[in-house]
């Protein structure tokens, strides 16, 4: 069975990719490796893929090949690392992670999605890793995964083995407002409280042209602005938010049964709001075309002034910002707005959408724990040797981003940035600071406060006394945020049609948005995602929530 199933999974990724290259299939028979974590410091050397990062700038004479945080690996923990490709970009990473997982080409780790690794699993492609896991992961690597009481390491488990190692981040990544305020002041208007102010500021910004550039937008929309993945700026998930709907979100119906958001009535309550707001030209008719940096360039040119995103926007907003040492544009944040007088609340998932799966051929698994054991160590309290695997070669912050080499990256999954960081910047005070991560936003947003790097000004607006951070207390605090309540593994019917769905919701939505059908096409959809499986979705899913309801 795990044979067949291994096939069709390879004869069906082959279709989607349009590919002549035929499957291979793995040794059935093959021994899983063994997994000798002290015998060593013989130097193992596992394989992965890589992408390229537009923020990653290599030292003289460095590459993904040859370059100082791979050597210091191979020196610190004996893991020597190579790469199987490297892609240009992270759109080609997950078309050339499909041609892998097509062609059974499969490096000795790499980090795929949810749909995928249950794909892998059943495909028999990846490894178990529950006893490599238990053996060679540190107290504190273990500690450190199950802040969140398990839920992320659970998303991986199947049938109680343990598939892979969820790419963890913080789930409480709450959504902003971002307006100029030097906009608002030069039309004398208020900060935005509420949807109506938001929906008037906008109006504003199009009809006054405050940037003076002759065609002015409302709201900067990217191409994908439903996809919480690859819009956390220029998206719309915040917007529908504001009206107490969410993107794809399994939440309670009141009744004990969970449902999904991109169904709810509430949805066609903000697509009717987009549609007006489409019609009033605050839409830029092109959005559709543009891929996020596309769009922000209505920022940075100043063709509009409002864009929903998360807590690091203020860096992209940096590029229009920030010019010959001058900062040229005054920004503020603001909570998402409600469009009633109910709070707004800020849709969060698990913290966890991929995974790093050992493939079933890897001689070192044990190597691939390592490399997760000792970034936990070096991301979170590095020696000042170790800065190497931040900095690079010369232990220097440059700007190069070096972080980005470290093939195995997962983050914290609770933090209190929001509760340190603005009073210790208020109050120069580095004393209260408690980790790296503090430590060096502290640094930058003060080089910004004494004026000695006005390139900081982005950190400033995240962390400071008025950044993005300092909103989050009263947040987490007043519980203004709807958290996913399912976190099992994709259910069949979620791994087979979740994609079709989307796709078909993305295909209504956009035609509402962009009035070319009524708003009352949205009931049509409803009926439709239902017969096209949502509701056998549904159905799996509230079984799973049947037994592990919190």
């Amino acid at each position: 069975m795990k044979k067949k199933s291994r096939i069709l999974l390879v004869v069906a990724l082959i279709l989607s990719l349009t590919i002549t290259a035929c499957g291979k299939t793995t040794n059935e028979g093959e021994k899983q490796p063994e997994t000798p974590v002290e015998q060593k410091n013989e130097v193992i050397e596992v394989s992965t893929v890589s992408a390229s990062d537009q923020y990653l700038k290599f030292d003289e004479g460095e590459s993904f090949e040859k370059n100082s945080v791979y050597d210091a690996y191979e020196k610190d923990i004996g893991v020597k690392l190579t790469n199987k490709w490297v892609s240009a970009d992270d759109v080609q990473f997950k078309e050339k992670v499909k041609m892998s997982i097509a062609s059974n080409d499969l490096p000795d780790f790499m980090k795929v999605n949810a749909t995928q690794l249950k794909e892998l699993t059943e495909a028999d492609m990846i490894m178990d890793i529950t006893d490599v896991y238990d053996k060679n992961a540190t107290d504190e690597t273990k500690k450190f995964l199950s802040m969140d009481g398990g839920m992320q390491l659970k998303t991986a488990t199947f049938d109680g083995k343990l598939m892979g190692i969820p790419s963890s981040y913080n789930p409480y990544q709450y959504q902003f407002l971002y307006v100029r305020t030097d906009w608002l002041k030069k039309l004398n208007l208020p900060e935005p409280k509420t949807m109506a102010d938001l929906l008037t500021i906008a109006e504003a910004f199009k009809t006054k042209d405050p940037g003076g550039t002759g065609k002015p937008y409302g709201i900067v929309i990217s191409k994908d602005p439903f996809n919480n993945q690859s819009t956390a700026v220029t998206g719309l998930i915040a917007f529908l938010n504001s009206y107490h709907a969410y993107e794809n979100l399994w939440m309670e119906d009141g009744n004990g049964n969970l449902v999904n958001s991109d169904i709810q009535p509430q949805v066609k309550d903000a697509l009717k709001a987009l549609q007006e707001m489409f019609k009033k030209g605050l839409i830029d008719p092109e959005f559709v075309v543009k891929d996020v940096e596309k769009a922000a360039e209505l920022l940075y040119n100043n063709n509009a002034g409002i864009v929903y995103g998360q807590s690091w926007v203020p860096a992209q907003l940096a590029k229009g910002a920030v010019k010959d040492g001058k900062v040229v544009q005054e920004w503020g944040v603001f909570p998402i707005p409600s469009v009633d007088s109910e709070p707004a609340l800020s849709q969060i998932g698990l913290g966890v959408d991929e995974y790093y799966v050992i493939s079933k051929q890897a001689k070192h698994p044990e190597g691939v724990i390592k490399l997760l054991n000792h970034w936990i160590v070096v991301d979170n309290h590095p020696t000042p040797e170790q800065k190497v695997y931040e900095y690079g070669k010369d232990l220097k912050e440059k700007g190069n981003n070096y972080w980005l080499l470290s093939p195995l990256r997962v983050g914290k999954q609770k933090d209190n940035n929001g509760e340190i960081l603005p009073k210790a910047i208020e109050n120069k005070d580095e004393s209260i600071l408690e980790t790296k991560d503090q430590k060096t936003r502290y640094e930058r947003a003060m080089k910004y406060v004494d004026g000695t790097d006005i390139n900081m000004w982005w950190e400033y607006l995240i962390s400071g006394p008025k950044g993005a951070y300092s909103l989050v207390p009263e947040i987490q605090n007043n519980k203004q945020y709807l958290q996913n309540k399912f976190y099992g593994a994709p259910t069949p019917t979620m791994a087979d049609r979740q994609e079709i769905l989307k796709k078909k919701r993305d295909e209504v939505y956009f035609k509402i948005m962009m009035n070319q059908v009524s708003v009352d096409e949205f009931d049509k959809f409803v009926e439709e995602w239902k017969k096209l499986g949502g509701d056998e979705m549904t159905k799996e899913v509230n079984e799973w929530y049947a037994t592990n309801k919190q």
